[in-house]
Order: C-alpha cells, then structure tokens, then sequence
C-alpha cells in the first residue's frame, strides 16, 4: 500500500517539472524568447481569403477579388470562416439547440440507415441528429458554404436569349435534271464527220458537233422546198406548214432550216449543234457510223447550277423547311463556302440509314463543284427572336424528365421540372416550369442531385421508423 502511494506521488513530480519545461519559454542565445515573438506575429497577421461572396449574400461567389455590377467590392471569406464537409470541433462540441425537436438520427457515413433514438454505427460513430425543419417538405436540399466551394458549385440566372442550332450533314453534288441534253437521231442517219469534241469538253450553244447524212431529212427538206417554189393561182407562194412541220419533228435544227429558206436549196448534209453550254458527259458519235432513231450520239449538261443533295437526320426534318439558308463546303475546296437555299425535302426516309434527301441549288460560274463530289452542309434553325434559355449543362435529363436545380440563396437548392426546346451553341430553350431571371445551377449539380436524392431516401426511412 505504501509503496503505491509512493510511485504515485514520483510520477505527480514528474508531470508537474515536465509541464513547467514546457510551459516556460525557450531562451535563444541573446536571451530573446524566439516562439513568443512567432505567435506575436502570426496572430496580428489577419486571415487569408479563400474566395469571395456577393455583398448582398446572393449565391455568387468568386476565386478572385471582384465587384458587382455596380461597382461594389465583393465580400472576402477567409479560411477560419469556411465550413468543411464534417461538423468542425467546435460544432460538435456545442451543445444541441434546446428549442428544436430531434426527429430521428441519420448514418454518419451517408448510408441509408436512420433510427428514431442515438446509437451508434459499427466503427462506434455516433448518430447524427436531424431537427425538425432541416429536412423540409417542399424538396429543396440544403448545401453548406463549404461544400458550395469545394465543389464547384456556381450558377447563373435564366435569361431571354437567342437559340441558334446548326444541323450538319454529309451530301453529294448531282446534276440538275433540267439542264441536260441528249442528242439522238430521230431518223435513219449516217454521221459524216465528227467534231473535235470529246467527254469532258466544254462547249457553247449553237457550236458544231458533226456533220450527218440521213434519208428521211433530205426527203423532207426537197418537199419543203418545192412548197416554197410554187404558185398558186393568185400569184403569192404557199410556205407549206405541213412540209416545214415536217423537219422540226425530224428534230433538224433551226438554223438548218432557216437556211432551206433562204437559199431554197436542199442541203446534202446537216450540221448538227450543241443545244446549250455546258460539258460533253457522252459521247457515242463515230465517224462513218450509222445511227438508228433513238440512238444517243451526245449528252451535253449544263453545270453551272448543280445540286447538293444531303442525307438529314430523321429527328431533325421537323426543323428544317424550304428556303432555309445552307451553307454547303466542299471537301476538294477547304475555307470554301458556296451558298444555297433548300429547295426540295423528299418526302421518304430511307429505312436502313434513318434519313431523308433534302435538295440545295448552289451556283456554280466557275464550274469548281463536280458531279459525285463529297460537300458538307450547314443548315442553320432556329430564330433570331430571344427565348428564355439556359446553359445545356444545368439541366438533368433522365429521358422521361428534365430538371433544373433552382438557387434560392442561403445554400438552398430546389429541383424543378422543366419542358425544354431547342438547343444550340451551348444553350437549351425553357418553355415551362421556370422564370426569367430565376438562378440555376450550371456546375456540380449532379452533386447536389445525388445529395437530394439521399436524403429523400433518408427522410422515407425515417418516416418509416417512426411510430
């Protein structure tokens, strides 16, 4: 007994001599107490800024010193007046508030376990207790300041704004079905000679292709001419519109027959001329061939209007419409624009690819789009008119509904159904279910979600433990 008391009364000595070393100051050489002087100087230093809130409280907050619109200084935060994730020391030395009602104990850890009396978890956490009134009925969620910061958390008021969308899509460059030309025989003919034009070529309205002998054209040619030669008894020529009728069916040019006219000469050959301008995409004509009717010696195509012919989207025809604008760029030409308008919206989907034709005009003077060439088209929807819109990324799209987090200042985020439109240039129309000017969240939401959510299951457990 007496030696127990002994060793107790050792080790009060020492703890007493070892907390008088500690408590006196260190004596540097000099005699100067370095650590004192430290603290001295450590504690007139005021605390560094963290980030930077709205004067006014708003939910606006900054890395950087800023000011409001009108020109005041936004409020610095500094470090000792953040709030971390976990309850501070301090906080979970308070004492509980003595005028609010527990209504049940959550999980420590965030896991879906309530239970309506203390107790603690498996790594002997105490319970934490949810007041009346912290989980609200009207399912906002409430989010500390620290966690506002830490995660990024920012927003931004909806705003009338204009929701411009670009519909891209791969298409072809195809002739225009009306400007091309096919040169056949009507008639039994024998090609004389041929010009000096081959596929590819250009060539000009009215410019000789080749010279042709044929039967049934020179028969009708002697026949109109003798109508023109005679008399008839009052002494004035009969024209013979049966005769003449005769050579436009053999499809002889008009210059041809202009000629028969004049010199009332029956031509041994006829020269046959290019319809139009344009390129020799065929050409069949041999010299010293015999063609039959119906035979095509040339096909000429005029090429400067072309189409583009795109494959659109099926989900995007309900926006397109004719007249729209496009702006079409071809991959032979980069930096490259040629405009044109929709003139044309096929009405068939194809049913493997899930897309519809839509047919663009372009101009082509200097005949740079070729048929088959690969272009891109830009076909720009959406009105100039300013909608009520939003940032794409504050909207939760679960497919079967759209949600907005609603900023209602204070740490209070409140989830709203919403209906959207149109999207573009980083932009989604609203068209129900919020307000011009109402804050949203644009970063971190999925974290106020997923937080929501939490504590929507919580609340359901503890409802349902409740008696």
């Amino acid at each position: 007994m007496k030696r127990s008391v002994v060793v107790g009364i050792v080790a009060a000595v020492m703890a007493a001599a070892v907390a008088g070393v500690l408590s006196r100051p260190y004596l540097w050489p000099g005699g100067e107490t370095k650590h004192a002087h430290v603290m001295e100087q450590a504690r007139a230093e005021p605390a560094a800024a963290i980030y930077y809130q709205d004067p006014d409280g708003r939910p606006f907050y900054s890395l950087t010193p800023t000011k409001t619109p009108d020109g005041r200084d936004y409020r610095a935060v500094p470090r000792d007046a953040d709030i971390s994730f976990d309850n501070s020391p301090q906080e979970s030395a308070a004492p509980p508030p003595t005028d609010r009602k527990i209504k049940y104990y959550r999980n420590p850890m965030g896991l879906p376990d309530v239970s309506p009396t203390p107790k603690k978890d498996s790594m002997g956490m105490d319970y934490i207790p949810v007041y009346e009134g912290e989980d609200n009925d009207d399912g906002s969620v409430k989010v500390s300041p620290g966690k506002i910061q830490r995660t990024g958390v920012k927003s931004e008021p909806a705003a009338l704004r204009p929701v411009r969308t670009v519909v891209r899509a791969p298409g072809t460059i195809q002739l225009d079905e009306r400007r091309i030309s096919v040169i056949a025989m009507r008639a039994e003919t024998y090609l004389q000679s041929v010009a000096d034009v081959t596929t590819g070529t250009f060539v000009k309205k009215g410019q000789p292709l080749m010279q042709v002998y044929s039967p049934a054209v020179s028969s009708a040619a002697a026949e109109y001419v003798t109508t023109l030669t005679s008399k008839t008894t009052a002494g004035e020529p009969s024209y013979g519109r049966g005769s003449r009728q005769r050579l436009t069916n053999l499809d002889v040019p008009d210059a041809v027959i202009t000629e028969v006219e004049r010199t009332r000469v029956v031509p041994v050959t006829v020269e046959w001329l290019a319809p139009r301008d344009g390129i020799v995409l065929e050409r069949n004509a041999v010299q010293g061939m015999r063609a039959q009717p119906g035979d095509v010696l040339f096909r000429v195509a005029d090429t400067s209007v072309v189409w583009a012919i795109i494959d659109i989207a099926e989900r995007d025809l309900g926006s397109l419409a004719v007249g729209q604008p496009v702006t079409v760029r071809a991959r032979s030409f980069p930096g490259r624009d040629f405009s044109g308008k929709i003139s044309v919206i096929y009405p068939q989907v194809n049913r493997e690819t899930r897309t519809a034709r839509v047919r663009i005009e372009l101009a082509n003077p200097d005949l740079a789009l070729l048929p088959d060439m690969y272009v891109d088209a830009d076909i720009e929807i959406g009105g100039a008119e300013p909608v009520l819109a939003v940032p794409d990324s504050s909207v939760l799209d679960t497919g079967s509904r759209q949600v907005v987090l609603v900023d209602r200042g204070e740490g209070r985020f409140e989830p709203r159904d919403v209906k959207i439109g149109r999207r573009g240039d980083g932009l989604i129309e609203i068209r129900g279910g919020l307000k011009d000017g109402e804050p949203v969240v644009i970063s971190a939401n999925f974290l106020i979600d997923a937080e929501s959510n939490l504590k929507a299951a919580l609340k359901g457990l503890a409802e349902g433990a409740q008696p």
